[in-house]
């Protein structure tokens, strides 16, 4: 994507949905029995969504939660770059937090405060999918799935298919879902966080340590 496509909304994706699913009869089925893709406004700010999905990933549903809270109780509610980076390190792995997850979230801490990692709305609002993309992925610990999982669900991007996502892929090998290569198949598709969203709910629910990183 390289110029900023419209952003998804209920009202978009609803329509995308319906036009998919004139075409496809599983998408057909996903809409009927799960309803329409939905991309809530985020309450989270940049920072905080990037640090609950750092803290999530490759967790059981269950777990990620549980050590989410923990580490927003740790901060005292104030899930921001300057908290984060004076707790000590003790507190984050008494939080349930490994080694590294709690080198990654203070990666990103440092990198926010000193403006190599910018997450102000305004400036993300102009970024392209793979300018966000270059400029998180320099993060230690953060790959290609974060990033799109934060171009998804917080800056609700309108082209992304998160092909590395376990989810997705358990939902490719259901008969008669979407059989890799994705790639070829969604060439003619008009928007594909519409589908990929649908997806999780269909297989493994929201997409909480669905992917590497």
């Amino acid at each position: 994507m390289n110029a900023i496509e419209p952003l998804l909304t209920r009202a978009n994706t609803r329509q995308a949905a319906l036009l998919l699913a004139r075409r496809d009869p599983v998408i057909a089925r996903l809409t009927q029995v799960i309803g329409f893709p939905d991309f809530p406004c985020p309450t989270d700010t940049p920072f905080a969504a990037l640090v609950r999905t750092i803290t999530q990933q490759q967790l059981a549903t269950a777990a990620a939660p549980t050590i989410h809270t923990r580490l927003v109780t740790a901060l005292d509610g104030q899930v921001t770059p300057g908290r984060l980076l004076v707790l000590p390190g003790q507190t984050l792995r008494e939080a349930g937090l490994s080694a590294n997850k709690t080198a990654s979230l203070q990666d990103l801490a440092a990198r926010t405060l000193s403006g190599d990692v910018n997450l102000d709305p305004g400036r993300l609002a102009q970024q392209s999918d793979e300018t966000v993309t270059a400029h998180l992925t320099a993060v230690r610990g953060i790959g290609l799935w974060t990033a799109q999982m934060f171009l998804l669900f917080h800056l609700h991007r309108p082209d992304i298919w998160p092909t590395g996502d376990l989810a997705m892929r358990r939902a490719s090998l259901t008969p008669g879902r979407f059989p890799p290569p994705w790639p070829a198949n969604c060439s003619a598709w008009v928007s594909r966080s519409g589908p990929s969203a649908a997806s999780w709910p269909g297989t493994a629910g929201r997409p909480v340590g669905s992917g590497p990183t």
